[in-house]
């Protein structure tokens, strides 16, 4: 006979809850980063007034984000943080440091183009998911 553990079930639920919760602020907040972006040229017409509201939405949604992502953590087990704390210090360090070294070759005309943010944005993303995947395999 297959038993459950209440307080195992218990814990799965809120992981589940607050794992929801985070996907679905995180994806308002790029539906919302798309719109400030796009907005201006593809529906509004360059409204600094629409532009402006866009961009205060966006950041509000963003620290809801935030919110979000911290009691997800704090949700988390112990081995699951210790990761996820891991993971972000690797993205963070990397990210500044690549970054300014990027921002650097831009401003003293080492790459041909200039520097664009999403370029970080998606090497700090990446750095995080793999730094991720190496802890949960390095703590298995």
């Amino acid at each position: 006979m297959n038993k459950t553990n209440p307080a195992t079930d218990s814990f799965q639920a809120k992981t589940r809850k607050n794992t929801l919760k985070l996907g679905a602020w995180t994806a308002t907040w790029v539906a919302s980063t798309a719109l400030a972006t796009f907005g201006p040229q593809f529906i509004w017409d360059s409204s600094k007034t629409l532009t402006t509201l866009a961009l205060l939405v966006n950041v509000i949604v963003g620290v809801c984000m935030i919110l979000a992502n911290k009691q997800h953590l704090h949700g988390l087990d112990e081995l699951q943080q210790r990761i996820q704390l891991e993971a972000m210090a690797i993205a963070l360090g990397l990210g500044l440091v690549f970054g300014l070294a990027y921002s650097m070759a831009d401003t003293t005309n080492l790459i041909p183009a200039a520097a664009e943010i999403s370029y970080l944005v998606m090497f700090i993303g990446l750095t995080y998911l793999i730094s991720v995947i190496v802890g949960q395999r390095k703590y298995r």
